[in-house]
């Protein structure tokens, strides 16, 4: 009986230490502005910290978002990411941002975010957005959102927006990692480098070889 409950009480504390660690670690001090350091091979997962006396006001600054987006790409969208990379200042707090521009009747293609849940915003036009649940239930949600609504993402789960209306769309989407990261499907599954074989497609998609080879000669465009 006693072995039972150390075993109980092993996985008790497993669980709460994975959920403990479902997404960036909290800082340790009032802030850690990100070098890109990397000499020596050395990697650290994030970024080191510049000396907080060194730090400025421009280490939380970016400016742009105002402007709209180049739009003139075969999916008709461009994501303006601010993440970690843009503002230094946003290592170890666990947030950040984009703007999506979209032309009428643009996409911003099916993707996920595998650090990071989203919030997304509509600051103008109509989107028709959704997400699909993971299998075996595979079960899609969908809205259509106006100026004003807004939609969450679930960490990791595909998703995707595409503007519905006559004119041009603006959304900004909130994440919740300073790296969120982003798989778009298409480009993943048919644009890889190295291609992945015929043969693993053929049967994921049951489709014929010629499908496949076609696919795999499109140029998947990048809209971020």
């Amino acid at each position: 009986m006693k072995s039972v409950q150390i075993c109980l009480t092993i996985a008790i504390l497993a669980l709460a230490s994975s959920l403990a660690s479902a997404s960036d670690p909290g800082p340790l001090q009032d802030f850690c502005v990100a070098i890109n350091d990397t000499k020596n091979g050395v990697f650290v997962n994030g970024k080191f910290c510049k000396d907080p006396k060194l730090a400025n006001a421009n280490d939380f600054f970016f400016e742009g978002l105002n402007k709209h987006g180049n739009t003139s790409n075969s999916v008709g969208s461009k994501v303006t990411a601010v993440n970690v990379q843009q503002i230094l200042g946003l290592n170890t707090l666990g947030i950040s941002l984009a703007r999506i521009d979209f032309a009428p009747k643009g996409l911003n293609a099916p993707h996920t975010h595998p650090r990071a849940t989203e919030i997304l915003v509509v600051e103008e036009g109509t989107l028709y957005v959704g997400f699909v649940t993971s299998n075996t239930d595979n079960r899609l949600f969908t809205k259509v959102l106006n100026k004003g609504d807004v939609f969450v993402f679930p960490i990791g789960l595909i998703h995707f927006q595409l503007n519905v209306g006559d004119g041009n769309a603006v959304a900004f989407a909130f994440l919740g990692s300073q790296n969120p990261g982003v798989i778009t499907i298409a480009n993943a599954v048919f644009g890889s480098n190295p291609p992945i074989s015929a043969e693993v497609l053929t049967k994921a998609f049951q489709v014929d070889k010629n499908v496949v080879n076609y696919l795999q000669k499109q140029f998947w465009s990048d809209n971020n």
